[in-house]
């Protein structure tokens, strides 16, 4: 899951950079792990900045002077399978044909087969294990057949429909054609949310032109004034040339529309709007329903003194459904902001040490009560199990703990780094079972179809919720899968070869020895331009 951004200003005398970095600010939440913008100048060459770190640290002034040009794309990182490699910064670069650059947000599953058909038909180089480089180079290859000069808007649309019957999973993109404009385009299934906005510019004569965005999430856009957007249908594709108006196309049929479930859960910001539905409206109903499921399931002689929510994704769930029960909603946790999601950190100790940087207990909000804890969602439960251990440190009598999601019991495949299978505390284990994981007296999950309920809307009827069900909207997926677990597993190896070992109880150089340890991930890559300051 990641941030994309791409914006066309009217005036080609204006740098489109600093508005990039801007729009950057508020996708944050999105990638935390790396950042990238390239721009294009009047001239047609593409200017680039990326590395590891958040946006305010990779976009410095020095460096934002050097991106010129009055249209760009730009990217924010969360990294799948473990991989941080600076070196799979985005967005990504490819020279021939014409020069084009791409951010990605979701995962395509069948990366195998792919890999494989540009090393042995295209013969394309793939410099990295990102399957956003596979969807750029399938791409790319597609359009050298046209083996023209200059292509124009039909030949990037026929490009994009091939492309897209032969890719298959979540994506989301925003593809930059050097001197030509921006493209965008998403998945057959809208797993992965993209939208377009417009902006009235009226210059100091009174003459009106329009500046073009695409992005993640429309709370970029109106903070922009790109008053008039939309979302991108399934399937549907749109280029923005650098002087022009945009021209839309259904490339591919669209398929069962399914926008992915944990963008409401949590991971999109509450004032978006996605496919037409509020996510704060969303989180309203997600509390309204657990406050049912809670007033069904817990014992009439069990009370509740106080629901405090985990901070920040649950607030407004947790607020609700303190309401709704009539039970006083209660801030216990105080979260330091600077410490970032914990799911992602490199290894269980990390991230048990890291829920104790994060938050803070006030014992007065638990001393001698009953609570009622809600978070988003529980994954490995190596989060929950902290926050009910410091909740009972706190003086907390009984601890119950809410969750605004089903369990979540298989692999996440289409973006979101969760975990492997077997590494979830919902995998093999009743509510019982998992309640004795993680320390609590009892754990109380959102039904799954209540959660559809709170979610959609009368265009949305259907979502991926493959981690609750292990039934994925592009079917049956084991080979990724066992793929996925592999990649994870050689990404920890590397890690912990980084740190001086000992791995899975080898020592490093034994590890070495058997060959595990061949293709060490690099910081940097062959680019035009990377993080330093030229």
């Amino acid at each position: 899951m990641c941030g994309i951004l791409g914006i066309v200003l009217a005036n080609q005398a204006i740098n489109v950079a600093p508005e990039l970095f801007e729009g950057a600010m508020f996708l944050q939440h999105r990638g935390q792990d790396a950042a990238g913008i390239v721009t294009c100048g009047k001239q047609g060459r593409l200017y680039q900045c990326k590395g590891n770190g958040m946006a305010r640290d990779v976009f410095t002034q020095q460096r934002m002077q050097n991106l010129v040009g009055n249209m760009g794309i730009c990217h924010l990182r969360y990294p799948t399978a473990g991989s941080s490699a600076g070196s799979e910064a985005q967005p990504f670069y490819v020279n021939s044909p014409y020069g084009i650059s791409m951010s990605h947000n979701g995962n395509l599953v069948n990366s195998i087969e792919l890999r494989q058909y540009l090393d042995e038909v295209v013969h394309r180089h793939i410099n990295t294990d990102s399957d956003s480089e596979l969807l750029l180079n399938v791409f790319a290859a597609e359009l050298d057949k046209f083996n023209k000069s200059r292509v124009n808007n039909g030949d990037l649309f026929t490009a994009l429909t091939k492309t897209m019957e032969r890719i298959r999973g979540a994506y989301a993109c925003i593809t930059m054609l050097a001197g030509y404009g921006i493209i965008g385009f998403r998945d057959p299934n809208g797993i992965r949310p993209l939208q377009i906005g417009e902006r009235v510019v009226e210059s100091a004569n009174g003459e009106k032109s329009v500046d073009y965005m695409l992005a993640s999430e429309s709370v970029v856009l109106k903070a922009h004034g790109f008053k008039k957007f939309r979302d991108l249908n399934p399937g549907e594709a749109v280029i923005i040339q650098k002087t022009g108006v945009p021209e839309f196309k259904q490339v591919v049929e669209p398929k069962l529309f399914a926008p992915d479930i944990f963008e409401y859960v949590y991971f999109a910001r509450p004032d978006s709007v996605l496919d037409g539905k509020s996510v704060y409206r969303s989180r309203i109903e997600m509390g309204i329903k657990l406050a049912e499921k809670i007033q069904r399931v817990l014992p009439s002689d069990e009370t509740i003194d106080a629901v405090i929510p985990v901070p920040d994704t649950a607030r407004t769930s947790a607020f609700q459904c303190a309401v709704s029960l009539g039970v006083p909603y209660r801030e216990g946790f105080v979260k330091n902001r600077y410490i970032g999601r914990t799911f992602i950190m490199p290894n269980q100790q990390e991230r048990r040490s890291s829920v104790r940087r994060k938050l803070n207990a006030m014992d007065s909000e638990f001393e001698g009560r009953n609570v009622l804890l809600v978070d988003d969602s529980i994954v490995r439960g190596t989060t929950s199990k902290e926050i009910v251990q410091m909740a009972r440190e706190a003086g907390a009598k009984k601890v119950f703990f809410a969750s605004c999601s089903p369990p979540i019991r298989f692999n996440h495949i289409y973006g979101i780094d969760l975990a492997d299978t077997k590494a979830l505390v919902g995998f093999n284990r009743d509510e019982e079972e998992i309640s004795k994981v993680i320390g609590a007296d009892k754990v109380i999950y959102q039904d799954l179809q209540d959660l559809v309920e709170c979610c959609k809307t009368s265009e949305v009827q259907k979502f991926e919720v493959g981690v609750f069900t292990g039934n994925y909207i592009t079917g049956v997926e084991d080979n990724y899968i066992q793929e996925l677990e592999k990649i994870r597993a050689q990404n920890q190896r590397i890690e912990a070869a980084k740190n001086g070992g000992p791995v899975d109880g080898f020592s490093v150089d034994a590890c070495i020895d058997q060959g595990d340890m061949i293709d060490v991930k690099a910081e940097v890559d062959i680019s035009i331009y990377n993080n330093g300051d030229h």
